[in-house]
């Protein structure tokens, strides 16, 4: 553990090509006008929190530190570009030096937002700047969207253990980043040994029903697991009769049987049955874990049932109903001139229908009440008011194009649940309403 974002174990290809086509011509056109090296800020946001959702999560931050360090130009990616007629050949001179040199700052990974908070900013040439913005939002709208649903299915099951198990339900590499995501917003492991290879997320496994029904007997199943695995391994019991299935576990495996898995039935119900069975037997310390289509909804309904473990996979890699936090990459200032000096002017997207964007260079705070329980979500583009200077939420992640912020993958994991701890109770109510702060402009 803690080997995660300080250097994967494996190779990243290019990411340049992880764009749309219309942010290289309108760099092309940039280079032509001449206004393509003017000093640009562009920020991330998102306008609303999706429905019913009282507060958000930060993911992927150190995915989009690797993104950025390997945005490079190969020759088989610019010759695509030049095959394809993308963009002309002085772009395509421009591209094949091209390394970030700015600066980025945003909320460290982990920590929550609300509608308007700059959760990142990225401040170079506009040409630069412009070409990272798909991959960015890429990144962060699918893991915070992830990391959102796992936090509240960590707050749903109230300190008991959490498995992610969903790479079967989505993109292979998706379930890579659902993992990590997942493991920031609260998750103990994974299924998935890729997300245990780069990350360093603690990985378990042991059968499945295909195992049970090759063997001629689901005694015969259990001993070739138990013999292979140990008596601490966790055995499937709901193939054909979960009673049965119990008490034959217990025979073979004895009292030190790890765990056993439900993936079937009234889970509460079975659950409670199962508990007593085991305690009668004399296995009172062999864990429950539970499958089969969990959500928060079914995890909390749960919680008065003798449970110890729960495995999530559909509804975790699909953000539980919102697999996306809609949020935006937006210009919201940029230099009047070209030379480094020239002083920056907010700008801002003037539109009906709730598109409307605020200009300026922004910074963020978390204002706290007497008791140290956030009261709202402060946001300006002014001096920082003396009171709120030391609660600042932005952080630096880029300087001058060098990364300054890798952390080990278990800090977001812990900023997260001490950032989820410090806002009003509310926050965890699984039950539909407003975002739990009010983002107050100054």
């Amino acid at each position: 553990m803690n080997t995660a974002d300080l250097g994967l174990p494996v190779d990243v290809p290019s990411t340049a090509l992880f764009t749309d086509q219309y942010e290289f011509t309108m760099v092309q056109a940039a280079l032509r006008a001449g206004t393509a090296h003017r000093r640009s800020v562009f920020e991330v946001f998102t306008r609303r929190l999706p429905e019913g959702r009282r507060y958000g999560v930060v993911a992927g931050t150190g995915r989009v530190l690797d993104a950025v360090a390997n945005f490079r130009f190969d020759p088989d990616v610019l010759a695509f570009l030049r095959e394809q007629s993308i963009v002309d050949s002085a772009t395509l001179d421009w591209l094949a030096s091209y390394r970030f040199s700015g600066d980025i700052q945003g909320y460290p990974e982990g920590e929550v937002y609300f509608p308007g908070s700059p959760i990142l900013r990225v401040e170079g040439t506009f040409a630069e700047c412009v070409l990272l913005e798909t991959v960015i939002l890429s990144i962060l709208n699918h893991d915070s969207a992830i990391a959102a649903a796992a936090s509240r299915m960590a707050t749903a099951a109230g300190g008991r253990k959490l498995i992610e198990m969903g790479a079967r339900r989505t993109h292979e590499l998706a379930a890579v980043a659902a993992s990590r995501a997942a493991y920031v917003g609260g998750f103990d492991s994974t299924s998935d040994l890729a997300a245990g290879f780069r990350y360093g997320i603690p990985t378990v496994g042991t059968s499945a029903h295909a195992f049970t029904l090759l063997h001629d007997s689901e005694r015969d199943a259990f001993r070739a697991q138990v013999e292979s695995l140990g008596r601490g391994t966790t055995l499937l019991v709901d193939t054909y009769d979960v009673a049965e299935a119990v008490r034959t576990a217990v025979e073979i495996a004895g009292p030190e049987l790890g765990a056993v898995r439900i993936d079937s039935g009234d889970l509460l119900l079975v659950a409670h049955r199962v508990r007593q069975q085991l305690d009668e037997l004399g296995a009172r310390h062999t864990r429950i874990t539970v499958t089969s289509d969990l959500d928060e909804y079914a995890i909390a309904s749960l919680a008065a049932a003798p449970v110890d473990a729960y495995g999530v996979g559909t509804q975790l890699v699909t953000g539980s109903g919102h697999p996306t936090c809609s949020m935006v990459y937006k210009l919201v200032a940029r230099a009047r001139g070209e030379g480094p000096d020239a002083p920056l002017e907010p700008v801002a997207k003037k539109s009906v229908g709730g598109k409307a964007s605020v200009g300026g260079r922004k910074w963020a705070a978390r204002r706290p009440d007497a008791e140290g329980v956030a009261e709202a979500e402060v946001v300006g583009t002014g001096p920082v008011p003396d009171e709120l200077v030391h609660h600042q939420l932005p952080v630096e992640l880029v300087r001058g194009g060098e990364i300054v912020a890798r952390e080990p993958l278990d800090v977001p994991r812990e900023r997260h649940r001490a950032a989820r701890g410090a806002l009003p109770l509310s926050a965890t109510q699984l039950s539909r309403g407003e975002p739990v702060l009010p983002t107050e402009y100054v």
